[in-house]
């Protein structure tokens, strides 16, 4: 009888730990919709033609196989080209802003130089 009570309690701590991870996931999914419903809604703090000083928070590679660098203005994103290959993760670059995604809630840039 001890060994039922026991395989009980597994299986209820099992279920205790399935339901926080599926809260917390769940709560960080709203947090990231809310947050992009957000910047749909604003309007971005960056102008077309002007330059911006920002940190380089990582690197993507486009589809055709150029490293973009990523950065934020004020929270916005700025998708960065022609980064030169000595500019690293976390240096502060300058970036004129070239063009608006669809929703507004990022932007494509050509580098200008490091700071």
């Amino acid at each position: 009888m001890d060994e039922i009570w026991v395989i009980a309690g597994g299986v209820g701590l099992v279920v205790a730990i399935v339901a926080v991870l599926w809260l917390g996931r769940s709560s960080e999914t709203a947090a990231s919709r809310q947050a992009h419903e957000a910047a749909q809604n604003r309007e971005p703090p960056v102008e077309l033609g002007e330059s911006y000083e920002f940190g380089v928070v990582e690197f993507t590679d486009h589809h055709s196989g150029e490293r973009i660098a990523v950065g934020k203005v004020e929270g916005f994103v700025l998708f960065t080209e022609d980064v030169p290959a000595d500019v690293s993760q976390g240096e502060v670059i300058r970036a004129k802003v070239l063009s608006f995604n669809e929703g507004r809630t990022s932007a494509d840039a050509t580098f200008v130089e490091k700071s």
